[in-house]
């Protein structure tokens, strides 16, 4: 008996998924390419330049000009802008005047209190989220759908600083439960650090609260008519394994692409939360950078925030065939 011809024939490479991943690494550096190009267009042609930042108003037109050359400023815009990239492809991001530390320093010393700060918004909105989404789903349109429906369209319709000066309000000043601003490193005290940590990150939290729970509460609803969900019932399983084996997972597709773009947004857009708490991230580095005409801290935090944007967003695309094995298996 002879073997079937599909059975000899050898195992072929996936070329597909490969050739998916490689366009997406082209787009990428296409994107970050753009992205450095237009960030440092605007920088320059911003009201002054760095020579007059560093030497001050009791500088002389000479001290100026010769400033100026130094740092290659009498150069046309598009030679600036590929001297600049050939550091930043050697890591090195510039230097900011005031202090001479390197901007990548800075980034790096800033950078775990934002990191803290987003990845507890992120628990707090999730940690409301997703029950009221899976109970919403559940019972749709019943009390508890519509109370939540409210609550969400109210914290929605609020700015996330009003919500921070509410939490304030109420915790710091009214109950005196939690400080109103400040920071304690995590090194050196750990529950400070988390006292200090928690109103902030529960004011993000509120603020993505409502587009969570909207959007897997919306999914939710629609994978509890599939098929397999009618068969699950049929089969007399428990509604809470049915929600939360079946029909949780195919339905936070939608979630892990909000969260992953929101890490990224939240990353260089948090400035309002961390200069109303006195965060020491990179949101109050950057705002610091802007006023102080700190031109290399600015281009350097826009650039980092880019990346790590990209970078969150493949690895969305890399959770999706997790998340899904239809992804998987058609490509």
């Amino acid at each position: 008996m002879s073997a079937s011809p599909r059975l000899l024939q050898p195992p072929t490479w996936p070329t597909r998924p490969l050739s998916r991943w490689l366009r997406t690494a082209a787009a990428s550096v296409a994107i970050l390419l753009a992205v450095s190009a237009i960030t440092f267009a605007l920088v320059q042609a911003a009201p002054g330049d760095a020579a007059s930042a560093i030497l001050g108003e009791a500088a002389t037109t000479q001290s100026l000009t010769q400033l100026r050359t130094q740092m290659g400023l009498d150069q046309p815009l598009h030679m600036r802008y590929l001297r600049w990239l050939g550091d930043v492809l050697r890591g090195d991001l510039g230097t900011l005047h005031r202090s001479g530390e390197p901007v990548a320093g800075a980034i790096a010393g800033r950078l775990p209190v934002t990191l803290q700060l987003l990845v507890g918004a992120q628990l707090f909105a999730l940690l409301f989220a997703v029950p009221a989404a899976i109970r919403g789903a559940y019972r749709e349109r019943g009390a508890f759908d519509r109370v939540v429906q409210t609550l969400a369209t109210g914290f929605v319709s609020t700015p996330s600083f009003l919500i921070g000066l509410l939490l304030v309000y109420v915790f710091a000043l009214t109950l005196g439960w939690l400080p109103a601003t400040g920071f304690v490193p995590l090194r050196e005290d750990v529950v400070g650090n988390l006292r200090t940590m928690l109103l902030p990150a529960l004011t993000l939290g509120l603020a993505e609260f409502p587009a969570y729970m909207r959007l897997l509460r919306s999914e939710m609803l629609q994978t509890l008519q599939q098929n397999f969900i009618l068969t699950a019932r049929a089969m007399g399983l428990p509604p809470w394994r049915i929600l939360l084996q079946h029909a949780l997972r195919p339905s936070s597709l939608s979630l892990v692409t909000a969260i992953g773009i929101n890490m990224g947004r939240l990353l260089g857009g948090a400035v309002i939360i961390e200069v109303l708490f006195g965060l020491p991230g990179i949101g109050s580095l950057l705002a610091e950078s802007i006023y102080q005409r700190e031109y290399a801290a600015v281009q350097g935090i826009v650039l980092f925030v880019a990346v790590a944007f990209v970078a969150i967003n493949l690895a969305v695309d890399a959770v999706y065939t997790w998340l899904d094995p239809r992804i998987r298996h058609h490509g």
